[in-house]
């Protein structure tokens, strides 16, 4: 058993970038999993700024986030759609498209979804 773990997503592990400048992934490491925060740009879209690096049809990541702030919809594969917003706790399981909504970038912190989340290779 370790003891305590301390992590900064203010010093991340590892960024990943978004195409086009339209965001970023800041990931730190846990031996329970990895924690990212993701931020969104307005203009972002999955299926024009990740899915050329993921190169599936949609996003197959599940995700267990936190809206910081910002607001996006997420739309599944079979037509549902919600929109989140700041203080929104969000499950989404695989098989989706996501996109920012308004002028404002959209901050999530997720815990599930963000290991291989935008990662090349």
């Amino acid at each position: 058993m370790s003891g305590l773990v301390k992590r900064s997503l203010g010093d991340p592990e590892e960024t990943r970038q978004f195409k086009d400048g339209m965001g970023q992934l800041e990931l730190v490491n846990l031996d329970e999993g990895g924690v990212g925060r993701a931020t969104f740009q307005p203009g972002w879209q999955w299926s024009k700024h990740v899915k050329p690096i993921a190169g599936t049809d949609s996003c197959m990541s599940a995700h267990l986030g936190y809206m910081i702030s910002g607001r996006m919809t997420v739309r599944m594969d079979d037509g549902q759609e919600e929109t989140f917003g700041p203080g929104d706790f969000m499950s989404c399981p695989p098989g989706h498209d996501a996109w920012v909504v308004g002028d404002e970038p959209c901050v999530v912190i997720d815990w599930q979804g963000f290991v291989d989340y935008a990662k090349e290779g």
